[in-house]
């Protein structure tokens, strides 16, 4: 119960400083919405190669656009965190008795609720454009979307916490990030790539995501990518946040 109790009030506290600037809600919506209203309608032509099923373009690409949200929009949360550091508020939380893995686990909640609602709204002005969501499949995608921000965030919180620096957290979360989109399908299906990109992308743990979350919104709730999907990243989320409450209690140690 103590444990429940400061990870709510960390979340609390975490969402009152967001909510202090709703503005940053709407800008990280901001670089999916352009994809979604200038780079989508350029798929409408493609539809019936592999990958693309004629008429279903958009079916394909918000599932990935989605994961690219989940992906950007979660990876460089430790840019707050370096402020926090730097200002001296991590180091008082740390003098008090509150539970380490709470002080991160309120944080990275605060992350997962403002990533579903942005989903939510990005799926919502995608329906004008001839969306068909399955109800059961999306509300799945959603707890897929959850982990992904859960192992991005706390691998941004980590690096965080390692270089305390804006610099060199913004070259490295780039670096990691950038490969993982391109190799992940989230613009186009892997179908169209050649045959040693698909093989190399076997080994992007946000493949396998793109793949689960294609299979939710066509409605393949019992498909085999969902499964995998669901491992790999649930094992990455798992990985990342005990790295983060590890690279905490050293900072407090």
């Amino acid at each position: 119960m103590k444990m429940l109790r400061e990870t709510k009030l960390m979340f609390i506290r975490s969402m009152q400083h967001t909510l202090r600037n709703p503005i940053w809600l709407f800008l990280n919506l901001f670089q999916p919405l352009l994809y979604l209203f200038l780079f989508m309608p350029l798929l409408k032509g493609l539809g019936g190669v592999p990958g693309l099923p004629e008429g279903r373009t958009v079916e394909v690409f918000i599932p990935g656009l989605l994961v690219m949200l989940a992906l950007f929009g979660s990876a460089f949360v430790g840019f707050g965190l370096v402020d926090e550091i730097r200002t001296g508020v991590i180091e008082r939380l740390l003098v008090t008795p509150i539970n380490r893995t709470a002080i991160m686990l309120g944080r990275i909640l605060k992350d997962v609720v403002v990533l579903l609602v942005q989903c939510s709204l990005i799926t919502l002005f995608a329906l004008p454009f001839g969306l068909r969501v399955n109800i059961g499949g999306f509300l799945i995608s959603l707890l897929l979307y959850a982990i992904i921000a859960i192992a991005m965030a706390s691998m941004s919180y980590a690096f965080a916490l390692v270089f305390k620096s804006e610099d060199t957290l913004a070259s490295t979360l780039n670096t990691i990030a950038l490969p993982i989109s391109l190799l992940s399908g989230i613009m186009l299906p892997l179908a169209l790539a050649p045959l040693w990109l698909r093989n190399l992308a076997k080994i992007n743990p946000l493949s396998y995501a793109v793949n689960a979350s294609r299979a939710l919104f066509s409605g393949y709730l019992w498909n085999g990518d969902i499964t995998i999907g669901f491992i790999i990243i649930g094992l990455l989320a798992i990985i990342t946040f005990c790295w983060s409450v590890r690279s905490l209690n050293k900072m407090a140690a």
